[in-house]
Order: C-alpha cells, then structure tokens, then sequence
C-alpha cells in the first residue's frame, strides 16, 4: 500500500521513554502514599497544627464580678449571666437575606452591620452587647455560620434608684464608673481567665481542648449601708423635695457608735438599670462631692469653742439688742431682735448677732482649731470617688467680719456628710471617728476634740432648739428626745449671695439622752413658699429618725405624747438667713 504524496511518516516513541514515563508515575504515587501513611499514621502534629490554626481559639472566661451588699446580706449590685453575639469575619458566611435578617434582630442598620463583618483579618467582633434571652435564642437559630454568642455577665441593681449614687454603675465591659463600683473596682473586678476551644465553620464551640488560666471571680463587698433605712430616707426626701419644689436634696444617716453611714441618699436620682439614659448631672453623689454654706448648723461649734476656751459658760448672758451688728461697713441681723439671751438660748433662737458676739470674743485661732479638727477643711476620706474637702480659709487671713460670719456658717463650704460627722462630737460627748462607707467588725479608735462636759452641754442647747420657743419644734420625734439645729444660708451665685435661692438643712442626733444616730438632711432651693431649715428640713429629720430608731430597735426614752408643737397663732422662730 503507497504513501499518499506529501504524507509524512507517523512518529514513533521509543520504548523505554514510556516505561520511564510509567516508573516516575508509580515513583510519585507511592511518595505520596508514602507521605499520607506518615502524616496520618507516624506523624499527624503538622496536619493537626493547620487543622488548630483553623478552628481552633482561645477564649476569654469572664470573671464573676463581686456583689455588693449591706449591712443585712441584702443585694445591691449582682451580676447576671447574659448572652452577646459576636462574629468571626474570617469564617463568616452569610446571604444578604441573612444578614439583613440579622441586623433585623439586633435592631442595626444593614449598612453598619456590613462594616462590621468586612475585614476578614479580624477573628472576633462584638455585634451586639447583653442580649436579651430570648433575642440571643432569635440569632441562635438563624445558625449563620461565623456569627455565635457570647457569654458575659450584666449588672443589675436590685434597689434602681434608691441606691444608685451609693452603688454608681457599670459600663458594658462590667468596668465601674461612679461610686462603690468605681471605689472597689479592683476587688470586685476579678480576674479573667481564658481557655483553648474548637469552632466548627459556624462559629460554634465543639471541643473544650484546654483551660489556660482559670478565672477569679470578684470579691464580695458589704457596705455599712442598712437597705431599710436607706428607701426610709429616699422616700422622705423625695416626698420633700417635690412638696417644696426644690432643686436638689440630701440625706446622711450616721450610726453614733461606729461611724459607719447607715443611709445617704440624693436628689435628682437616676435608675442604674437603664445606663442609656443617664445624665451625667444626676450621677454624682451631692451629699459627698456638693458643697455648701452651713449656715446656722455651724452655731453649736462656735459655742462649744467658747465653752472650751472659759470665755463662756450656758448662762452667760449675750446682748443682742437691736437685733444688729455692725462690723466696719457691715451689718449683721436676727431675724427680729431677740434682746438678752443666754448662751443656750442663742443656740435655742438661732441668734446670728449672739453668735458673732461669742465668736469675736475668741482669738481666730480658737475657733477655727475647733472647725479643722471636727474635719471642716478637709475630704472625710471614706474611699468615695470625688469626695470634696470644702473651704476653710486659714486664720491669720480672717478679717473681724469673716471670724463674725462663720460662727454662723457663712464664708465657709462643707459637704453634707462633712457637717453629719462633725455633729458625732456632740453625740460621743466629745470624740470623732472616722465616717465609713462599708461595715466594720469594731468600733474604731476615736480622737478626743472637745471635753465630756463641753459636748454635754452643747447637746442640752441642742435640745431646746427643737422644743417650743426653739426653731426646730418640727424636728420632735413621738417617744423620742432629739436634739438638732437647723440652718437656712443664701446661696452665692456670682460671689454675690442671693435673695431668692436658700439651702434649708437641719442635723439632728437620736436619741438625746443616749445618741445611736445622726441624721443630716438638706432641701436645696426650694420654691413651694417656705425656705426656713425648721419649716423645710426638720420635719424630714423627724420622719427618718423616727422610722430609723424604730428599725433598729432602740428603747423609746420619752413618752409617747412627748410632742409639743407651739400653739398656730404663735409667731415661729426663724433664724436669718
């Protein structure tokens, strides 16, 4: 048979190319046979390895943040397991019906979701903080691959408001921002731990390899806070406050014995549960950070300082008549005058001309040794974030209006809780302790400030100020001695004090014949009509001291019709302000 013409010959491989061809085929098969039986069989730690660096993570174990509770065991702050969602962009993968369904159940836009999840480089993004149980179950069962929960732990505040400036609040880290959470933040805090896990492709846990670091849970801290006595003074300052239309208000409940603060309580409040909504304003605890004039609460220290020095005794007799004084180009009033007085009824009638006239009698050290050594000057030092120290100017810059004006609290500032503590000298018959926030075991040591019989007296005066003829009539306590003084101070605004603006207080210690408690209460501008500290502030003293001596179980040492109020045609006693 002919070739056709032109055609070429076909071209023949020579034998051994194929076979060699057949032996490096075989060659690289049984290398790879090779290589399967050694990775799977002598050796698997490298394929493991890629496979770990795939799916498997660590973890951080949120510690269990400490409780803080009072006095009684009762929560205030506690710790609640919550689920968030979070995401692995690295592993994620979705249909934008999905991810629209998502940001459906996280109440997001679309758009700020999408921004989220775009970097693949990332392995964890938070979506969504502190779900809701049943929205968490909602996102569980759209089973989005990449998108899993979170288990953390949100704080909750059993008593919302009534607490809320003792106790502060979280942020959404379970870090503390104001208060207690702040004060204790590293002993509630804990410590976190962490833990080595496998993630199947949907973001889900499905092996629990290793625990890296165990965590430590916080630490549990009990406040000297009593809760019944704590919603006793909220209620009666709110109810106060909105009777007088006021701005603000205040309350501190000492326990005589130890110091320790029973009840402090503000006005405006904020509800620590809802941290959405809270004004920076209303966070701060005035009772500890505010500072104001005393006024007229300041009168039984000038006395006492008088008492101490000789200058005076109870029965010295004070002229105040006109009812003026005037001291270089300034003039200082009683609210009508008032003639004679004894020491004891300047206290008793709120004279601010007797109390000048006792005070310039003193040498400027005299008096002011006496106002830094009950604390005035300087933070109490309980540990409370923001504590203010208040105004004590030195004496050797006093001018003889200045030494006049602060014996009856005007030209110095304190805190309320400053003005509560120094009010123990007259209730320990003479020492001061330290004011303190959490329980203590013992009572601590106390500093001597003024003598046994000193204080004695002072509380006598302080007895007749709240009784009839005295400015404080509505403080009385049914079944109870008290003794208390009020005090009612214009407010500077400008460096210039105003006509229409008054800080009513009244402080006030139950009971007189054996102290167990001091009560401090301020109604700042109110607006309903009264603004005298007898009208405005001493009936809260005698609903809170009441309720309190009641919840503690003291013995009543008076009878029970004891309550003496001055008949309605008689003129009130006031102090001027």
């Amino acid at each position: 048979m002919k070739r056709a013409a032109g055609a070429e010959p076909a071209a023949r491989l020579p034998g051994w190319r194929s076979r060699l061809l057949l032996l490096v085929m075989l060659g690289t098969l049984a290398v790879l046979v090779g290589r399967v039986f050694y990775l799977q069989g002598l050796d698997n730690h490298f394929l493991r390895q890629k496979g770990e660096s795939r799916y498997m993570r660590v973890v951080e174990v949120s510690a269990n943040r400490g409780m803080i509770r009072d006095r009684n065991n009762e929560p205030l702050a506690i710790s609640t397991p919550v689920e968030s969602v979070a995401a692995s962009p690295a592993d994620l993968s979705a249909q934008p019906a999905d991810l629209t369904r998502l940001a459906q159940l996280l109440e997001m836009d679309t758009g700020e979701l999408s921004r989220r999840i775009s970097d693949s480089r990332r392995e964890f993004v938070y979506l969504k903080r502190q779900l809701p149980p049943e929205d968490a179950a909602r996102v569980a069962a759209l089973r989005i691959p990449g998108v899993f929960l979170q288990r953390e732990y949100r704080r909750y505040y059993p008593a919302g408001e009534v607490t809320a400036h003792l106790i502060g609040f979280t942020d959404v880290d379970g870090r503390g921002q104001e208060a207690m959470e702040l004060a204790f933040e590293k002993e509630l805090a804990g410590t976190t731990g962490s833990r080595r896990v496998i993630k199947d492709r949907r973001g889900s846990i499905v092996e629990d390899v290793e625990s890296i670091r165990t965590p430590q849970d916080g630490r549990t801290i009990t406040l000297s806070i009593d809760a019944r006595v704590q919603y006793l003074a909220f209620r009666e300052l709110k109810d106060a406050v909105q009777a007088q239309r006021a701005r603000a208000g205040g309350v501190v409940v000492l326990d005589v014995a130890t110091g320790e603060v029973l009840a402090m309580s503000n006005l405006p409040a904020f509800n620590p549960n809802n941290r959405g909504k809270v004004e920076p304003a209303r966070t701060r605890n005035r009772a500890v950070t505010d500072l104001f004039e005393p006024g007229s609460t300041l009168k039984p220290f000038t006395a006492a300082a008088a008492l101490e020095a000789g200058t005076v005794r109870p029965d010295t007799v004070i002229q105040t008549a006109p009812g003026e004084l005037t001291i270089g180009t300034r003039t200082i009033h009683d609210a009508h005058p008032l003639g004679a007085l004894t020491v004891a009824q300047v206290i008793q009638k709120s004279s601010n001309v007797g109390a000048a006239k006792i005070a310039l009698g003193l040498k400027p050290k005299t008096l002011w040794e006496l106002f830094d050594h009950v604390g005035f000057g300087e933070p109490p030092r309980i540990g409370f974030p923001g504590e203010a120290g208040g105004r004590l100017r030195e004496y050797t810059r006093w001018r003889p209006i200045e030494q006049a004006t602060m014996s009856y609290g005007h030209g110095i500032s304190v805190s309320l809780l400053q003005l509560a503590r120094a009010y123990l000298v007259f209730a320990t018959d003479g020492e001061l302790m330290p004011a303190t926030l959490t329980r203590v075991g013992t009572p601590p040591p106390r500093v001597r400030v003024i003598s046994p019989e000193t204080a004695r007296a002072v509380r006598r005066m302080l007895e007749l100020a709240v009784a009839p003829g005295g400015t404080g009539p509505r403080a009385q306590v049914p079944g109870y001695r008290v003794a208390g003084k009020t005090g009612t101070a214009r407010k500077l605004e400008g460096g210039v004090y105003t006509q229409r603006k008054y800080v009513s207080t009244f402080v006030g210690i139950a009971p007189a014949s054996s102290p167990r408690i001091i009560v401090a209460v301020l109604i700042d501008e109110p607006s309903a009509g009264q603004y005298y500290g007898g009208a405005v502030a001493a009936p809260v003293f005698a609903q809170i001291a009441a309720g309190t001596l009641r919840i503690l179980g003291v013995p009543p040492d008076a009878p029970r019709d004891n309550v003496v109020l001055p008949p309605p045609e008689t003129p009130e006693v006031r102090e001027e302000a």
